[in-house]
């Protein structure tokens, strides 16, 4: 047991992509770029949901709070990524860093269970469809669209605790973009083995026991919509699930590569390009483009502009 706390780091340099020096502003251009259209993106998407009766049900009331939690979690990280990006100062506050490492993780792990809540809504609402409406009432809905938030936040607390209590006395060089948990955890000078514990098991209880709960309802989904008789029904019940599922692949595939072995290694922030900027960036599309009833509600706001404009 430590008698003295033995920190003496008052700041952490993120080295976020130095070794491409060449392409700073290039990678510049293109994230901001990508961060603006997640945004919007996600904006519309959320007045979408709230001004069109039509969408007005529990998948997109869901879809509407997924999008919410994309622009908090992008603007986490993003901003610290284009900020570096461009200056030659490129270091955080001891406090900042530990800050943003907890609405990382917390945030994180609230779209973990986000989605795989996501996949209940659909599960019942194939598997269930006369009582769907009456069990996913408004207040259900709302009850079930809280816990994610307080399991992602309350969960995320063990690791980060584990991690400030290591003492950091140098080097104070972070491989990373934003400070993440596994590249903090190796420039402690104390043994970090209970710390690397913590996480994997924060990660398997916060990531991959929600990820085998979404492959058990498609499961139970595609065993349901199998034994659909009428052609079309089937083509209906799988839309409905087929944007949820990309963005659960491309969220969960990288997520559980780099929190499930959190040692750290070269390849964990290009990995995290993906779900801090990529999948945020692509889901508002995935989820308008390969949906009838958004692009119809997109096509009926773009009308009416349109006449407002030319009246």
């Amino acid at each position: 047991m430590r008698d003295v706390n033995q920190t003496t780091v008052m700041e952490f340099v993120l080295l976020g992509f130095s070794n491409f020096h060449e392409f700073q502003k290039l990678l510049f251009c293109a994230i901001l770029l990508a961060y603006n259209i997640c945004v919007l993106g996600n904006i519309t998407i959320i007045l979408l949901v709230k001004t069109e009766s039509s969408l007005h049900s529990p998948m997109y009331f869901f879809i509407s709070t997924f999008s919410v939690l994309e622009i908090m979690f992008a603007s986490v990280t993003v901003p610290t990524l284009l900020a570096i990006l461009i200056q030659t100062e490129k270091t955080i506050s001891f406090f900042g860093c530990f800050l943003q490492l907890y609405l990382y993780s917390a945030l994180g792990e609230t779209e973990c269970f986000l989605l795989s809540l996501m996949v209940f809504d659909r599960y019942l609402a194939i598997s269930n469809p006369l009582r769907y409406s009456a069990i996913m009432n408004n207040l259900f809905c709302y009850k079930l669209a809280a816990m994610p938030w307080v399991f992602g936040f309350l969960i995320s607390l063990f690791p980060i605790a584990e991690t400030l209590a290591l003492d950091f006395c140098g080097p104070n060089e972070i491989n990373h973009f934003f400070c993440d948990l596994a590249p903090m955890q190796n420039l402690a000078c104390s043994n970090s083995f209970r710390s690397n514990i913590t996480t994997i098991v924060a990660a398997s209880f916060s990531i991959v026991l929600p990820f085998f709960a979404i492959v058990g309802f498609y499961i139970h989904i595609i065993y349901t919509v199998l034994k659909i008789n009428n052609k079309e029904g089937k083509t209906k019940a799988f839309s409905t699930c087929s944007s949820h599922l990309i963005v659960a692949s491309m969220f969960y595939g990288s997520a559980i590569i780099v929190y499930v072995k959190p040692k750290g290694t070269q390849n964990d922030k290009f990995l995290a390009l993906i779900y801090t900027v990529v999948t945020p960036l692509l889901n508002p599309f995935i989820y308008t483009l390969r949906n009838k009833e958004v692009k119809n509600c997109l096509r009926k706001v773009a009308k009416h502009i349109i006449t407002h404009f030319e009246c």
